[in-house]
């Protein structure tokens, strides 16, 4: 997921005080790319909570990535949003702070910590009159902090975020889509690009069904001899709201 999860919650602020839910995801990648993810995880569980104050909102969601015999890795984000001002009746400006950070764990026992990173910069969030669709757009300075070999740098990223409810509620169109400029091994700056549209099945107000399908370029790094880049990454999935 990595964000993945960031979803249509985020601009829901007038219409929702709390929401909860929880994702299971089996996940098709190591299928697809049987050389270049043959350790890509199995199943990913996602626990996302979004809150509402009179001030503005929190966020957060943490995907725990797993093998048939245990975790192999956590990554969690976490951001605070202060609303600044009404655009319109249905749109607004907020102070947005964010962090990122995880770990994985490999084959052989070893493991590392994903280069952590702290985010801020304006978001612009939005909704129809009945709130079937909201959308938000963030522009955010992003500072990755020094990780043993690793340097701190500074960079940005641009974040899209949209919900869609229709066929009278039972189905949801969600997702988002991040740009940023990361750093290659060798110091060189490219561009990354992560997806993560979902498509939802609501069958009870409570239990959904649907997929997600992670597109990303210059995000993966092959575990084989290849130039690849870009990838896409099904998965079939549940979720429950609380």
């Amino acid at each position: 997921m990595k964000k993945q999860i960031l979803t249509m919650l985020l601009c829901a602020v007038a219409a929702l005080a709390q929401a909860q839910n929880l994702q299971v995801h089996y996940d098709f990648g190591r299928k697809i790319y049987s050389d270049e993810e043959k350790t890509r995880q199995m199943v990913t569980l996602t626990f996302e909570q979004f809150k509402a104050d009179k001030l503005g909102s929190w966020f957060w969601f943490i995907d725990l990535d797993m093998y048939h015999d245990g975790m192999k890795g956590a990554y969690t984000e976490i951001s605070r949003e202060f609303t600044l001002t009404s655009t319109s009746q249905s749109s607004s400006l907020a102070a947005h702070v964010e962090y990122d950070g995880g770990m994985t764990t490999f084959k052989d026992g070893g493991g590392t910590r994903f280069q952590n990173a702290v985010l801020v910069g304006p978001a612009w969030n939005g909704h129809n009159s009945d709130f079937s669709a909201t959308w938000s757009i963030q522009a955010m300075y992003k500072h990755y902090m020094k990780y043993k070999e690793s340097k701190a740098y500074a960079s940005f990223q641009l974040t899209g975020v949209w919900g869609v409810t229709f066929a009278g509620g039972k189905g949801t169109c969600s997702g988002f889509i991040d740009l940023w400029r990361g750093e290659q091994g060798n110091g060189h700056g490219q561009l990354v690009l992560l997806a993560e549209p979902q498509l939802w099945y609501n069958a009870t107000k409570h239990f959904s069904i649907g997929t997600e399908v992670e597109v990303s370029n210059n995000f993966i790094f092959p575990e084989c001899a290849s130039d690849k880049s870009f990838y896409i990454n099904p998965t079939l999935a549940v979720k429950y709201n609380f």
